[in-house]
């Protein structure tokens, strides 16, 4: 049946050519723009998962230049902690050479001055934008150490940053002090006495200390008794007048360790072994007759020659005051001097030690160096694996655009001819009537 008031053919041709034509402009669309799902209502799901994606991108580009700095920042302290550890190398050379007796020391007590002050310049210079990981004596918490953002991690709980933590070392010669009168005073954080029947006790700092405040003092304190000196000399084995040492004694003790930020007891503990190993050497100490040495938080106080008449008191005392002065990691080194005999005797001793503290600081920034340079690595690997899978998501395959375009073509072109067909059909009814 052929009706004059409805083409149901061109309304057929109509609603196939909005079709296509409705089919060609998205075509056309994900073509000028290069991707499938442009904006929420192409596709919700998968627009809302790539901007999630999107936005962690740029997060870790703001990452990976904080690493960059990070890792800039510690390369200058490895450079200026391995520059150190050559200094004193050299000055290791020019104690040795004072060893022989037919040299002029005073000249090589001059060259020494000369190394320390270079020390001194090389330790101030190592910073990158105002930042010195080789400087480590400010009392204020949370200046030991310095944070580089290294991560965000996403979980179902949401984002959290994760940081690479970079600890302080402290290579210069400032001297400490200890406040003599001031503060609180604690005169036996904890002891131990030696005898025949006890030769062999420890100390343990982790245990005996619920926090370690930057700027808090610990000395060791020594009293021997030995009434005949037959074993050993009391005055030389007793660093107090009495076996409780008063604020003023530990005030004037070498043996003493001035704790920095950042530090664990097992800083103090191994601070106040070296102190006492370098305190015997200077004053001619027979570490048989008592040693002290450090394995973890723990001090362990030994002697192999007490008799049942002879005691050796060791306690470990705190001052814990504002006026307290860090020391600096290499304070012994402004005490070296080779002028004379025990002088040179004294500074081998102590240059052990402080290229030690040296070597130790250059390995935990080298250390700290390369687990961020990995990081970083990791961070551009990472950040490219998610660009991908963005792409992966929402760009449209353009091979498979075009291929669609042409053919949309060629139906839009045949729909504009159906529907002219499907016009023309009502105008064949004139024929009926002629």
């Amino acid at each position: 049946m052929s009706s004059i008031l409805t083409n149901n053919g061109a309304m057929v041709a109509l609603q196939t050519l909005k079709s296509i034509n409705y089919d060609l402009a998205d075509t056309q669309k994900q073509i000028s723009t290069g991707k499938s799902v442009a904006n929420a209502k192409d596709n919700s799901a998968i627009w809302a998962i790539s901007k999630v994606m999107e936005s962690d991108v740029q997060g870790f580009k703001g990452i990976s230049d904080s690493l960059a700095l990070g890792q800039s920042t510690v390369a200058v302290a490895r450079q200026g902690a391995e520059t150190v550890t050559d200094l004193l190398t050299q000055v290791k050379g020019k104690i040795v050479a004072a060893q022989e007796e037919n040299v002029d020391r005073e000249k090589i007590q001059t060259d020494i001055a000369a190394l320390r002050d270079q020390i001194s310049a090389v330790v101030g210079a190592a910073q990158f934008n105002g930042l010195n990981l080789l400087s480590n004596t400010d009392t204020t918490a949370g200046t030991g150490s310095i944070n580089v953002l290294a991560s965000l991690d996403r979980s179902d709980t949401g984002v959290t940053a994760s940081d690479i933590s970079v600890r302080k070392k402290d290579l210069s010669t400032d001297a400490g002090s200890i406040d003599g009168t001031g503060g609180t005073f604690t005169a036996s954080v904890d002891s131990v006495t030696l005898n025949n029947a006890t030769l062999s006790d420890t100390i343990d700092l982790g245990t005996t200390n619920s926090g370690l405040a930057a700027g808090t003092a610990y000395v060791l304190n020594v009293f021997g008794t030995d009434a005949d000196d037959s074993t050993f000399t009391q005055a030389d084995y007793r660093t107090t007048a009495a076996a409780a040492a008063t604020q003023a004694e530990a005030a004037a003790s070498e043996i003493r360790y001035i704790v920095r930020d950042g530090d664990t007891a097992n800083d103090v503990a191994k601070g106040l072994a070296d102190a006492y190993s370098t305190y015997a050497s200077a004053n001619g100490l027979d570490t048989d007759t008592l040693n002290v040495t450090a394995s973890g938080d723990t001090l362990t106080i030994a002697s192999t020659v007490t008799t049942a008449t002879d005691t050796l008191a060791v306690s470990v005392s705190s001052v814990v005051s504002s006026a307290n002065v860090v020391a600096g990691g290499l304070e012994a080194l402004a005490d070296i001097d080779v002028s004379t005999q025990s002088g040179v005797d004294e500074a081998l001793t102590n240059i052990e030690g402080l290229i030690q503290t040296a070597i130790d600081s250059s390995a935990s920034f080298g250390s700290v160096q390369g687990r961020i340079e990995t990081q970083s690595k990791f961070i551009t690997s990472l950040t490219d694996s998610l660009r991908s899978g963005i792409g992966t998501l929402v760009d449209a395959d353009m091979e498979e655009a075009s291929a669609r375009l042409q053919a949309l073509q060629v139906q839009q072109q045949l729909g504009v001819q159906a529907l002219s067909i499907a016009n023309q059909a009502p105008q064949s009814l004139l024929s009926l009537f002629r």
